[in-house]
């Protein structure tokens, strides 16, 4: 074989590698996002399964208030049926503005703010708020590396021949980032 033979083999493995290197690079990142996005879901699960326990709490100190518990209720039922980022984004904004009500509910009843189980569960939802946030900002770190990725060049060129999608951030609403959740008395 010839020079130019070695030169357009060396080439080539050399294009390979970039191009395997470049897709590892998508799936890893890819892959990290969808880690990161369980652990959001997991937070929210949690979230929503304190909310009846919390509800049934204030509801028995606070029987009048039908219609915040029904918002609650219908809050967290949305968030549970929602399926991509977006919906579950929307949906926990619902949720945080339920919440907000049952809490300025049970500022009005002193004697609910003494009972044990309602400070647990406020302790409880106040811890999973924060892992939330933790979780949200670690998915959008990933979010936003992988994105980057997919939109510079060269790699766009790899991304769009393998149809990677940008990835959706996990955002609250401008009201609910500004005021959080309020559980502490």
């Amino acid at each position: 074989m010839n020079t130019v033979t070695y030169i357009i083999i060396g080439v080539a493995a050399i294009a390979a590698a970039w191009f395997i290197a470049i897709y590892n690079g998508f799936v890893r990142l890819l892959n990290r996002t969808k880690e990161a996005w369980a652990d959001i879901d997991v937070q929210l699960k949690r979230r929503y399964d304190l909310i009846p326990n919390l509800v049934e709490t204030v509801k028995g100190y606070a029987t009048h208030e039908r219609e915040a518990f029904e918002k609650v209720t219908e809050a967290r039922a949305k968030a549970l049926g929602a399926q991509t980022v977006a919906e579950k984004g929307e949906a926990d904004n619902m949720v945080s503005s339920a919440l907000k009500s049952i809490f300025a509910i049970a500022e009005a009843y002193p004697q609910l703010r003494a009972v044990e189980s309602f400070t647990k569960l406020q302790d409880e939802l106040s811890d999973t708020e924060n892992k939330i946030q933790a979780a949200r900002r670690f998915y959008n770190t990933n979010v936003r590396d992988f994105n980057i990725k997919l939109e510079t060049f060269p790699n766009n060129i790899v991304g769009n021949m393998f149809k990677f999608k940008k990835q959706d951030f996990f955002e609250l609403e401008e009201e609910a980032a500004k005021e959080p959740v309020k559980v502490s008395f």
